[in-house]
């Protein structure tokens, strides 16, 4: 079985940064794709950034791109999302989820099957 447990949000002006942190255990083989995802108020949770861990290849949403960083740290079993330039229209609940496998959409919600409870996000304008 595999646990995931966010850290790291909070509330912030337009502009600022947060590090998300996902704190994972259980067998690493079952997660191997690790993704980030949000979901605002009213609308469908999104993909936002994922990572093969094994060989570190990422992928990124639109919206994001130059704006958010994923990595990991193997030896602490723990994934990052490093968010810059935080807009409003980042508000959201943001999740972690991981997959041993991919389908060749890591940021489809339906591929993941470990999920975390969330790490409230909020930015201010």
């Amino acid at each position: 079985q595999v646990q995931l447990v966010e850290s790291g949000g909070g509330s912030v002006q337009a502009g600022g940064s947060l590090r998300l942190s996902c704190a994972a255990s259980g067998a690493t083989y079952m997660r191997n794709f690790m993704g980030w995802f949000r979901q605002a108020p009213g609308k469908e949770r999104e993909g936002v950034a994922a990572i093969y861990t094994g060989v570190g290849s990422t992928y990124y949403a639109n919206s994001v791109k130059g704006r958010f960083t994923i990595s990991r740290d193997s030896a602490k079993n723990t994934v990052y999302l490093q968010m810059n330039s935080l807009k409003p229209e980042d508000t959201a609940m943001y999740y972690c989820a991981g997959t041993p496998y991919s389908l060749g959409s890591p940021l489809l919600q339906s591929e993941y099957k470990y999920w975390g409870q969330g790490t409230q996000v909020t930015v201010s304008s």
